[in-house]
């Protein structure tokens, strides 16, 4: 993708984190987070839609895309928190605020930073899509079997299992679909979600895997303050909408749950419409408004 300006932040522990930079400088600044297994590459869609009129970062999550994994046994959510930070203050000046958003694990990574005070300094609003902050694995449906621990222990072994992806070839983009899109997606989405998931190194996928699933991030949602919008996918199995039911009524100043029907867990790839459109209103409202009175 062209006009990009790269960069690199340097965590807490010295953890370098891959940066891009999309759109003119001085304009509001949108800054998004992907999920478990994916790359900068899944905000294509709204780098595309977004970086004409707004200043677009994006970063890989530690293990993730360009973004070297440090030892996965010490994977956990201060760090997701700890990289938010860094890129946050390599990206804005002081006191500078954007709107942030976060897909699964991208917005357990606003959750964990909610108490920070990078986050609070830069933070204008919240978009969080297709997440939750705790008991992912009992509530995923991926499994088609009764909730209960037999669902919650075999769920856990097929999102932590070791096996490589392999290549990506018509019966894995089935299962992909299956298990995280809705089954109207699009032939070309799909391809590029399984492209996405499959460039992730198995290390980083099986060590995340574990994090998420012993996830409570539920009192840290309580210190999300900012205004936070959610969305949430109807059709999601990896993280279904009774999370963003929780979270719309835990968030201290959520500005409504939008579900998105026959939407699966990818919604910015799925419905990069409504998810560009979301992050839009935040800009106005809670970015551009600001800058306008400054000036």
């Amino acid at each position: 993708m062209s006009g990009v300006r790269e960069l690199t932040a340097v965590s807490a522990d010295g953890a370098r984190i891959h940066v891009e930079v999309y759109g003119p400088e001085g304009a509001p600044t949108v800054l998004l987070s992907h999920g478990w297994t994916c790359s900068t590459r899944f905000w294509d869609a709204q780098i595309r839609d977004l970086s004409a009129e707004f200043r677009v970062v994006v970063y890989d999550q530690r293990g993730h895309g360009r973004t070297p994994g440090a030892d996965p046994r010490g994977y956990c959510t201060d760090e997701l928190a700890d990289d938010l930070e860094a890129v946050l203050a390599a990206t804005l000046a002081p006191g500078e605020r954007a709107v942030l958003a976060g897909h699964s694990m991208g917005g357990m990574t606003m959750m964990a930073a909610s108490r920070r005070p990078g986050f609070r300094e830069h933070a204008a609003a919240v978009l969080l899509c297709n997440t939750g902050s705790s008991d992912l694995v009992a509530e995923s449906t991926v499994l088609p079997l009764r909730k209960g621990r037999l669902r919650t222990r075999l769920t856990r072994g097929v999102l932590g299992a070791r096996a490589p992806l392999g290549p990506v070839t018509p019966l894995s983009k089935r299962i992909l679909k299956y298990a995280t899109m809705g089954a109207g997606s699009a032939p070309d989405r799909v391809a590029a979600c399984a492209r996405i998931v499959h460039d992730c190194p198995r290390t980083t996928r099986v060590a995340w895997s574990h994090v998420l699933a012993g996830l409570d991030l539920d009192a840290d949602v309580r210190e999300l303050t900012v205004p936070t919008a959610v969305i949430a996918g109807a059709s999601d199995r990896l993280t279904p909408v009774v999370h963003a039911r929780a979270l719309a009524a835990a968030l201290p100043h959520c500005l409504g749950l939008t579900e998105l029907v026959g939407v699966g867990h990818m919604s910015p790839i799925e419905a990069p419409e409504a998810v560009g459109g979301r992050l839009r209103e935040l800009v106005e409202a809670y970015v551009r408004v600001e800058k306008e009175e400054a000036a």
